[in-house]
């Protein structure tokens, strides 16, 4: 089942935030904002720390998405 981030990179441009500010604040690697870019699973333990820094809720930065299109 693939996985959407877009509605975290919006929430990024809405508060004004890069991927860089959001990796110091949250505490997450590099390579979590890496496979995230490219619509990959990271760890619930990353998703969470996002969602306390950007105080939302896991549904607001992410989604997953039905490609049946190739079927």
């Amino acid at each position: 089942m693939p996985v959407s981030y877009d509605k975290l990179w919006k929430i990024l441009i809405d508060k004004k935030m890069n991927r860089t500010d959001l990796k110091d604040a949250a505490g997450i690697s590099f390579n979590v904002l890496a496979k995230m870019g490219r619509n990959e699973f990271v760890s619930m333990e990353s998703l969470h720390k996002i969602c306390h820094t950007l105080s939302c809720d896991i549904g607001e930065i992410m989604e997953f998405t039905d490609n049946d299109e190739h079927e």
